[in-house]
């Protein structure tokens, strides 16, 4: 079960790409995050982790799985019986870009969770994806 948002950006993979891996800036770019804090130093990579505090006060830790520099990077975070995947990818598209998050859930509860979130989950890497768009295309401006 997921979720998946995307959008055109006036921006460059590039400047999109510098914002994703900036993890600890999120929360300056989207109102659905209060707090983003790394586990640990250096360029994002496989094995690196951070906490995530979403505005609504829940907490998570996430690690990353997969990293394609400057496309995409998967991470994941453990919630009991549900796994949850976030995918933030950008594209070339044009002299632009495109931006896409997606969401998914695994787990024996998965299907339950992601009928109860699912409108808010939707809300929320909308408002992320839009905070990428705006921050990149007025930083390439």
């Amino acid at each position: 079960m997921g979720q998946q948002v995307s959008t055109h950006a006036d921006a460059l993979p590039d400047d999109v790409w510098r914002l994703f891996v900036d993890v600890e800036r999120w929360p300056q770019l989207t109102e659905s995050l209060s707090e983003v804090r790394r586990l640990d130093s250096g360029p994002l990579a496989v094995g690196s982790e951070a906490t995530v505090k979403q505005s609504s006060g829940r907490q998570a830790r996430w690690r990353v799985t997969e990293i394609e520099p400057g496309r995409s990077f998967t991470w994941e975070s453990n919630a009991g019986l549900v796994t949850i995947i976030g995918v933030h990818a950008v594209a070339p598209d044009g002299e632009g870009s495109v931006i896409t998050l997606r969401l998914d859930l695994r787990g024996p509860l998965s299907g339950v969770v992601g009928a109860l979130t699912g409108r808010s989950t939707v809300k929320n890497i909308t408002m992320e994806m839009e905070g990428f768009r705006r921050t990149a295309e007025s930083e390439h401006a």
